[in-house]
């Protein structure tokens, strides 16, 4: 999994120098948005989950060996994954139509934007996000609830429960990528590293109010400082370029009648 994630900051670092920062979908069709986006969930949260990965692993370890338990150990990333494919197809919608709105209301973005960071800052200090977090900083009871799991899929049922947690933990985080931009890739370790420290930090819990109460006052600002919204920024109209347009021939209106 660290492997994974390495190769994945890889391909999104070379993916965001062709692409930038840009509002909406950046005109990527759905499949292709999704693809990116396991990318980008793969980079960001698999340091984070190694902990509950390495704890299901040594509980294979005990009743798999070789093939049997590389194959129940892909079944559980494969249910994590899915679970953050899911909360793409979600990312992708609102994305759609947050570029739509820029694109005929420039100023929109302004209150998207500030609309993303209050939310993100209201799940952060809100019950659901301690509830989540508590389950993804000590999953070992959940664990052994797992064990009694029906054997069918269990591995994969067992990742897409956890991702589900992960999904509700950190969904908050996720949406600031809206204003920030998808392939902001600052913004994107800045929060893979947000995501480490709260669900690894013994002042974790604290640590993630911290950061609800600077969602919160990017919210109030957001409005009012456009700068802080760069993936919700209208694209720009090309400038005519005087230099060429003056070695153009006139046209029928310019001409002087003697």
């Amino acid at each position: 999994m660290a492997a994974l994630a390495l190769l994945a900051w890889a391909l999104v670092l070379d993916q965001a120098r062709g692409m930038g920062v840009a509002p909406g979908t950046m005109g990527m069709d759905l499949p292709l948005f999704l693809l990116l986006w396991v990318i980008m969930m793969i980079a960001m949260m698999f340091p984070s989950v190694a902990p509950v990965a390495v704890t299901w692993a040594r509980s294979i370890g005990r009743a798999s060996a070789g093939a049997a338990r590389a194959a129940r150990l892909t079944q559980f990333v494969c249910g994590y994954l899915l679970a953050w494919t899911a909360f793409g197809l979600l990312t992708y919608g609102i994305l759609a139509l947050a570029g739509t709105a820029v694109e005929d209301h420039p100023d929109a973005g302004r209150w998207i934007g500030a609309g993303a960071f209050l939310l993100a800052g209201l799940q952060q200090i809100g019950p659901l996000k301690d509830v989540c977090l508590q389950h993804c900083r000590s999953p070992l009871a959940h664990l052994v609830r797992y064990a009694g799991f029906h054997p069918w899929a269990r591995d994969l049922r067992v990742g897409l429960h956890h991702g589900l947690y992960c999904v509700g933990c950190c969904w908050g985080l996720m949406i600031v990528l809206i204003p920030l931009g998808v392939m902001n890739v600052l913004a994107m370790a800045a929060l893979a590293v947000v995501v480490f420290v709260e669900k690894l930090w013994r002042l974790g819990p604290l640590f993630s109010l911290a950061v609800g109460a600077v969602f919160l006052a990017l919210a109030a600002l957001a409005p009012f400082h456009p700068w802080l919204l760069p993936g919700l920024e209208p694209p720009q109209q090309p400038v005519p370029d005087m230099e060429h347009m003056d070695m153009l021939p006139p046209g029928p209106a310019a001409v002087v009648v003697p």
